[in-house]
């Protein structure tokens, strides 16, 4: 792991005291950096949970990546600057509100004073850290965003709607896993249609007031609540999106039908 280029790649320049703030600073940076991405997948490039590989996409070639590989190399950086830091796996809450197989997600509990989840893997979900614990009882107006309850001996990950109701992002257990249990679910979704990664491609970052996305070729952005969506209509006007809005640069020799359709 060098720590110093992963800061660098993300921008990040302030305290590296395992602390709540330090925790919160990093993820912001993270996410504010670092797009959530499936192009490789669009790409027939295999996905590699390794953490050189991981390391050399990432913050060499300034790419982004899904869960397995923003969360399991985000982890690294965490564990080297002394955090006490688990990879739990998830189900993901689904339309009829059932849940998802285990490790169809990977998320992060950082333990300091209390247990935090810690997230850059999920595409639009909390900019901060949340804290393991049930959410207090409060008025609608101050109730928070993003909230940890528990759920039939495990703990769900919940979203305020704008009519003050919760809704789950995911479900998860406490138990601490390791990079290459995720090997399988990762394959599956490379490779497998029925994974949501392989019928559609998706590169995401947040933004402090909103998040901006591409979307097939759709470039869509969101700030203060304001969407506003534009069309990509060629290969050309997709790879300078990629390049100026996301960091990524691909080679000419690249398959861009493979990210037109």
């Amino acid at each position: 792991m060098d720590v110093e280029a992963y800061l660098r790649r993300i921008g990040y320049d302030g305290p590296r005291d395992p602390s709540a703030s330090t925790l919160r600073d990093l993820q912001r940076h993270h996410l504010f950096r670092v797009p959530f991405e499936n192009l490789d997948i669009a790409l027939g490039i295999p996905i590699r949970l390794d953490p050189e590989a991981l390391f050399d996409k990432i913050v060499t070639r300034k790419r982004g990546g899904f869960c397995y590989e923003l969360n399991g190399l985000f982890g690294e950086l965490l564990a080297a600057l002394g955090f006490n830091v688990e990879m739990l796996s998830a189900g993901v809450h689904r339309a009829d509100g059932s849940f998802s197989q285990e490790f169809d997600h990977m998320l992060l509990k950082v333990t300091l004073e209390e247990p935090w989840i810690a997230d850059v893997g999920f595409g639009d979900s909390s900019l901060n850290p949340v804290p393991m614990r049930p959410a207090p009882a409060t008025r609608q107006d101050e109730a928070p965003e993003f909230a940890i309850v528990p759920a039939n001996g495990e703990w769900d990950l919940v979203r305020r709607h704008t009519d003050g109701s919760y809704v789950a992002d995911y479900r998860f257990a406490e138990a601490p896993r390791q990079l290459r249990d995720f090997a399988a679910m990762c394959h599956f979704h490379q490779t497998s249609p029925e994974s949501h990664f392989t019928q559609n491609r998706v590169c995401t970052k947040a933004l402090p007031n909103g998040r901006m996305t591409i979307s097939g070729m759709r470039l869509i952005e969101t700030r203060d609540g304001i969407r506003h969506a534009s069309a990509l209509n060629s290969k050309e006007e997709l790879r300078s999106c990629l390049a100026k809005q996301f960091g990524i640069d691909f080679a000419d020799d690249i398959d861009w039908s493979r990210l037109m359709h």
